[in-house]
């Protein structure tokens, strides 16, 4: 609330002095061109065209700041030559009473176009403040995305699969096919492939070799003796 009345009062201020320097300025414009041959409405609105010029030129130099484009070079030289000529007559119409004539008589078309600099001044400051919350209230709504949560889904499929392929190889009847595990669990074959073939195939049961003991009745290395015939 601060900031926006010291806007407002320094704008009035401005275009106070504005209004004021630019009725004296109007009037040494139009005395001068008088007193140099111009008579009726021709000696009423030259002076508008100098103080027209700056007022086009700044304008378009402000336009051109708030797009965030270069200024055009017409704005510049334009506003540059109002500038001299205002300053240049209001100059020309207090040479008659010397140095100190001239002085006086030119402040007011200074005053003039300080005002205009400063009104576009505000003008863009303005703008910029107005911009800058918008800004920053955009960064606070937008949300951050957020990326899918897929690596627990994809684990929990690979573990089924891996589940059910070794459940298969330690029953009774053949492993699953890897088109059978594809299309249950709804994944590429060549991912199942994959997935299974990390599975390590169950170890053969360790088979303890039977050792084999003959008793000496057995034990062919023994030969029977011979009954002699009667």
């Amino acid at each position: 609330m601060a900031d926006r009345l010291t806007r407002i009062t320094t704008a009035l201020a401005v275009m106070a002095v504005a209004a004021v320097a630019a009725v004296i300025s109007y009037q040494h414009a139009y005395e001068l061109v008088s007193s140099h041959g111009e008579s009726g409405i021709t000696a009423r609105l030259v002076p508008f065209t100098v103080d027209g010029l700056i007022w086009a030129a700044s304008m378009v130099i402000l336009d051109a700041s708030r797009r965030e484009r270069p200024v055009p070079s017409l704005a510049k030289w334009s506003l540059g030559v109002g500038i001299v000529a205002t300053i240049g007559a209001n100059v020309a119409h207090g040479m008659n009473h010397g140095v100190i004539g001239a002085v006086v008589s030119a402040w007011p078309a200074v005053a003039l176009v300080g005002s205009f600099e400063l009104l576009m001044l505000l003008t863009r400051s303005a703008a910029a403040s107005a911009t800058i919350p918008l800004v920053g209230e955009a960064e606070q709504v937008l949300p951050i995305p957020q990326e899918p949560k897929r690596t627990e889904v994809e684990q929990t499929i690979e573990e089924a699969i891996r589940t059910d392929y070794l459940t298969s190889l330690n029953g009774p009847g053949r492993p699953l096919s890897q088109r059978f595990l594809a299309d249950k669990h709804g994944m590429d074959r060549r991912k199942v492939k994959q997935i299974i073939s990390t599975v390590a195939p169950p170890a053969p049961a360790h088979v303890t070799p039977i050792e084999v003991v003959m008793s000496p009745r057995h034990d062919s290395s023994r030969t029977c003796p011979t009954v002699p015939p009667r």
